[in-house]
């Protein structure tokens, strides 16, 4: 259950995504808990690129769908992004069987279409749902998104999560 109100906001281009992520990302520390919801394409993998930019991780952050996940190791000392897709994952089980719960406390870990099966790798976590804006077309994907952060947890207490997204949002749950 959410501790507040969620804050959402219109994120308008890929770039804006990435440096959404950035902002996201120079708040996240090791043991974090990011899950990313939204169809394909909406931008999840260009939001966790801006996370590992700001993490400065070494490799190319791409979508893990194939391999499941991904340990970027940070080239500057700080936490590692482990990015996990849990699009073909079948259950929790299975996502048990990654043995992920051994990383987390020492990563920052974002799951990919993790709700439903992720939230049990950490008691607090940022929800980060992605969906096209009202009236986008799928075939455009460079068009505007809507974004919405859920925070669960103590961790996000005092967290602006508004600032991240940007001046132009919904802060009512701030």
């Amino acid at each position: 259950m959410a501790d507040r109100a969620p804050v959402s906001g219109t994120i308008a281009t890929a770039e804006d995504m990435a440096a959404l992520g950035r902002r996201l990302g120079a708040v996240l520390a090791a043991g974090d808990l990011v899950l990313l919801t939204g169809e394909l394409g909406a931008g999840k993998t260009v939001l966790t690129q801006g996370i590992g930019a700001a993490l400065d991780v070494r490799g190319g952050v791409t979508s893990p769908t194939f391999v499941i996940s991904r340990v970027h190791p940070s080239l500057s000392g700080g936490p590692p992004l482990l990015h996990v897709d849990a699009y073909r994952l079948h259950g929790s089980a299975e996502l048990d069987d990654l043995d992920l719960d051994v990383l987390v406390e020492d990563a920052v870990t974002v799951v990919e279409w993790g709700t439903g099966l992720a939230e049990t790798l950490a008691e607090d976590r940022l929800e980060v749902a992605i969906v096209r804006a009202a009236g986008v077309d799928a075939a455009e994907p460079g068009e505007a998104r809507e974004v919405t952060l859920t925070a669960v947890g103590d961790r996000w207490r005092g967290v602006d999560l508004g600032s991240l997204i940007g001046s132009d949002v919904d802060r009512s749950g701030q």
